[in-house]
């Protein structure tokens, strides 16, 4: 039977991004170090409407990427995804990063 492993030291992140990005975004942090994202779809609201008024089109249906990383790797992580989802430029997504206390998943043995 496994031991239950509890992972600490791991960052949240969460990007927000057009529909349709999700999937490059996240082979771009791949190359650097994650492991595994979860990838869902999401409609936006707020901004959406002000971006309007100065003529930028912002669609509503977003893909959001969530990734756990490991605090050594969490920065650059974050900077890559937000170069590759242009997330600098006016309407194109949203990014936040926060610190995961506990988490736990299967971790196989070595034995098994």
């Amino acid at each position: 039977m496994s031991k239950k492993v509890y992972l600490t030291n791991y960052m949240i992140i969460r990007c927000i991004v057009e529909r349709g990005k999700a999937q490059k975004v996240f082979e771009s942090t791949q190359n650097v170090g994650a492991i595994s994202a979860t990838i869902y779809y999401a409609r936006g609201t707020g901004i959406r409407e002000q971006m309007g008024l100065l003529g930028i089109t912002v669609e509503a249906e977003k893909e959001v990427i969530e990734v756990v990383v490991p605090k050594d790797i969490a920065e650059h992580i974050f900077d890559v995804m937000v170069d590759v989802g242009e997330l600098h430029l006016p309407g194109k997504g949203f990014i936040y990063m926060s610190e995961s206390i506990k988490a736990l998943t299967y971790i196989p043995s070595r034995e098994e």
